[in-house]
């Protein structure tokens, strides 16, 4: 991991921006994945749904709803990631990005122990995530963080199962 990389929870309206603009990016890489990824893409991120979710990124992913952190290298933002409540002392991962530039730098791995470490802290005994099936990279790296495989943890069309891989830590 570089140095100059930080991890921080987003605190201004620029920070928020920021971390939109990744969100966005993010999307726009998981419809590249292919015809069938795509699909599931714009099956549970409509434009219309997405652009409603980043309207609403600071109610549904900060305290006490969940939380958000950026990650910037030479103080340029690279990457995100963040959490809600999805019930009781369960949390569920989402939007986990990394730009092109800024992966091979361990930045990955130190958001998703910066959120594993913020989900301890806010008293969560587990966390759940997705991801596709087609990203190689992304279940490498959350396998190794001691994440297990799983079924669907809440209602998931049928073409989506096959491109979807779910997985679940307890804390």
């Amino acid at each position: 991991m570089t140095d100059k990389l930080k991890i921080t929870i987003p605190n201004t309206q620029a920070e928020f921006d920021a971390v939109r603009q990744l969100c966005w990016e993010y999307r726009d890489f998981l419809l590249t994945l292919g015809p069938e990824d795509a699909k599931v893409v714009r099956t549970f991120y409509s434009r219309d749904k997405y652009a409603q979710i980043m309207d609403s990124l600071e109610q549904h992913h900060t305290p006490p709803n969940g939380g958000t952190k950026l990650a910037c290298v030479d103080d340029r933002p690279v990457g995100c990631g963040m959490f809600h409540t999805l019930m009781p002392g369960t949390a569920e991962i989402k939007r986990v990005f990394v730009r092109d530039e800024a992966r091979g730098l361990g930045v990955g791995r130190a958001l998703m122990d910066s959120l594993l470490d913020q989900c301890r802290s806010r008293g969560y005994s587990r966390i759940v995530m997705d991801t596709g099936a087609s990203m190689a990279q992304a279940k490498k790296l959350y396998l190794s963080m001691g994440f297990q495989l799983r079924g669907p943890y809440q209602e998931v069309p049928e073409h989506a199962l096959q491109r979807m891989v779910f997985f679940e830590m307890e804390l």
